[in-house]
């Protein structure tokens, strides 16, 4: 079944940055798979990554936020490719990189232990890496529910 799946999204049509030019192939709502480059299996590119979106018509704006939107506290994709560099270096700052920061209260807990101008580098950094090493395909899903269905099935398989 597990090659069934990586011979149909191998055989997709695949996305990689920029994107903008192509967004008329792209569904409004549907579910993306993430290959990452030099990633194989079995001689195909290997899924690093199954997501979607929560409300209708918002997969393009899903996609730009992992893309393009220098801000890890709106995408998990980006939070944990953070993670991977800090990991990677040492960095203590692993300790704050992902301290929430949406609520009020959250900010006057964490804000003064953050340091947005380093993030800022490291968002710059998160971009580049995704920008040159993932593509994507897509497949439409219309409902909500459908889409956080077939998520888990893939993500599970």
């Amino acid at each position: 079944m597990v090659n069934e799946i990586y011979l149909l999204f191998n055989s997709l049509e695949r996305f990689s940055f920029p994107f903008e030019a192509k967004l008329n192939h792209i569904p409004k709502n549907g579910i993306y798979v993430q290959f990452e480059k030099g990633e194989k299996l079995n001689n195909m590119d290997r899924i690093v990554r199954v997501g979607t979106h929560r409300g209708d018509h918002q997969l393009h704006s899903r996609l730009f936020q992992h893309f393009t939107n220098e801000n890890q506290r709106r995408s998990i994709f980006r939070s944990n490719i953070g993670r991977c560099f800090l990991h990677k270096e040492s960095n203590p700052y692993i300790n704050f990189w992902n301290l929430p920061l949406t609520s009020k209260v959250e900010k006057e807990k964490n804000l003064h232990l953050v340091d947005l101008e380093y993030e800022k580098e490291l968002e710059k950094r998160i971009s580049a890496y995704i920008q040159s090493n993932f593509s994507f395909a897509v497949f439409e899903v219309e409902t909500k529910e459908k889409r956080h269905f077939w998520e888990s099935k893939l993500i599970s398989t």
